[in-house]
């Protein structure tokens, strides 16, 4: 296990600057030619910048190290907003006073020349200002992803904690995992996240996790940053495996003493937050709890946040609120501070099988054993539009539409999302509801018929979807291919199969399956 000396050193000025030492912070990281370069959220930051809150993005900046293009782009672009404003005075003062777009003015003196024209102007015109299609909107995303890839967030007082929890203090109490770990983050306090995997058919089984008599996992999920995998089984118990060893982490003192997160009933769905930190779990109960995983601690229950059993859980971008969908035809909101519920999307009348938010969290997706797909408005818990899916394709009425069974965000495009229902189709749609693009599964050699899908899951990079079938086996689609059909297919199960998940960033996939076994497959 390597300490890499800059993580030293930022732990060092962090304390600086929590303590106001702002003078010698500045020293240190001059001498050192190492920045802090940490906010106190990152999606604040980021959506500091995505709603024009340039106030509040300058200061940030002013405190952090960024490659000059990233700054002259932030600068530019706040010109060009200000003059969109007729703040015209105050672009004018930036403009022209400011020493990043002097630098602008020396360095690309076209750019420059355009600002001044948009300033000259007597109306503004968004096409001239943002062109090739873009937009304001556009803009400020693709500055805010810019930008946020530049600072990390650490946890305040991490110099005091670690002083007070020696390395060695740690692995005696199982707090750093002995095992599988090429390096660890003390800055950060985790395991540094490794780069994604280009997408590769993952085929080959490598590992087998099997659950005792009785027991089976009925969902598994894996943490955004990948360091986590997490089943939730029929008896109630959450357990965090590694997923290279298909062992129990041991990391993790609660496990080392057997008290594991639980549920009363059987736990059928789960999800993590985007920070990883927290994980959201749905039981048979209608009940919902939120852990903490580095600790086990449930931070938050929702003894009724539905009638009968959780489908579905997720979390909102900022890992304030949990959606969930359940047996009890409906989807909810709730909130985690507050422990109470939000927003209720009623219009199903069946059992709602799944729900997510879209990328930008203004539209939530659900779907329905009643064999429709419905896209609502996240603010208001309007229904905009159901979609029923059949044979391929989008249809109104006069069809009874298989049960839908799962959603998943395409991660390639924020528009897309994957619709698996018990048909041997499944669907890309879009949130205005048409279908982009649809696979289906072959038919069966002589009079046998087409296998249902039961289950599905996308690459991290969004290049192949995964399908199982009533019959155990998993098929994989090119996305991007002209055919219709699976490049291939593999028998993944010797039962019948309850989920099928993919990593976020590797190609593994988790199989679990009522033979008490979670598959994990690698190309």
């Amino acid at each position: 296990m390597e300490v890499e000396s800059g993580d030293v050193i930022r732990l060092i000025e962090q304390f600086l600057k929590e303590n106001n030492l702002l003078r010698t912070l500045a020293v240190l990281q001059e001498e050192s030619s190492i920045a802090l370069n940490a906010v106190d959220s990152l999606d604040g930051f980021a959506l500091d910048i995505t709603q024009g809150h340039w106030d509040s993005v300058l200061k940030t900046i002013s405190n952090l190290t960024v490659p000059q293009k990233k700054l002259l782009d932030l600068y530019e672009h706040i010109v060009i907003e200000l003059i969109e404003m007729k703040e015209l005075q105050a672009a004018r003062s930036l403009l022209r006073q400011t020493e990043v777009l002097q630098l602008l003015r020396d360095l690309f003196p076209e750019r420059y020349l355009k600002l001044e024209q948009l300033l000259s102007r007597h109306s503004f015109d968004p096409k001239d200002a943002y062109p090739n299609k873009s937009s304001k909107e556009k803009r400020r995303a693709v500055i805010a992803q810019s930008l946020a890839s530049e600072v990390s967030v650490a946890p305040p007082s991490r110099l005091l904690t670690l002083l007070g929890q020696s390395i060695k203090y740690q692995k005696a109490h199982g707090l750093i995992p002995e095992d599988d770990i090429p390096a660890f983050d003390l800055f950060r306090g985790v395991i540094p996240q490794a780069k994604v995997e280009e997408d590769m058919p993952a085929t080959q089984l490598y590992q087998t996790i099997k659950f005792p008599k009785k027991a089976h996992a009925e969902c598994v999920a894996f943490s955004g940053d990948g360091q986590w995998m997490v089943t939730g089984a029929v008896d109630g118990i959450i357990e965090v495996w590694s997923y290279l060893t298909g062992k129990l982490r041991k990391d993790l003192k609660y496990q080392v003493e057997e008290n594991f997160m639980m549920m009363d009933s059987a736990v059928l769905c789960l999800a993590f937050s985007k920070d990883s930190e927290f994980l959201a779990s749905g039981a048979q109960d209608g009940f919902i709890k939120v852990w903490k995983v580095s600790s086990g601690q449930c931070v938050r229950r929702f003894p009724t946040a539905h009638n009968q059993g959780v489908t579905s859980v997720v979390f909102n971008r900022d890992g304030s609120q949990v959606l969930s969908s359940s047996f009890d035809q409906t989807a909810r909101l709730h909130g985690i501070k507050s422990g109470k519920m939000l927003k209720e999307f009623r219009g199903h009348v069946s059992f709602v099988n799944d729900a997510l938010f879209s990328m930008d969290g203004f539209r939530v997706v659900t779907a329905s054993s009643d064999g429709t797909v419905k896209i609502w408005d996240a603010k208001t818990a309007d229904c905009l539009s159901t979609i029923t899916l059949h044979e391929g394709q989008a249809v109104t009425s006069g069809v009874h539409s298989a049960t839908v069974t799962k959603l998943v965000q395409m991660p390639n495009n924020g528009e897309n999302f994957l619709v698996c229902n018990k048909s041997a189709f499944v669907y890309i749609l879009n949130l205005k509801g048409a279908v982009v693009k649809y696979f289906r599964i072959g038919k069966g050699l002589g009079d046998a018929p087409v296998q249902e899908i039961v289950g599905a899951c996308v690459s991290s990079k969004g290049e192949f979807i995964y399908t199982v079938t009533e019959d155990s086996m998993m098929q994989w689609f090119n996305v991007e291919g002209d055919s219709i059909y699976p490049q291939s297919s593999i028998k993944a199960c010797d039962s019948e199969i309850i989920s099928v998940t993919h990593h976020p960033f590797s190609n593994i996939i988790a199989v679990a399956g009522e033979n008490r076994l979670v598959s994990l497959y690698k190309p």
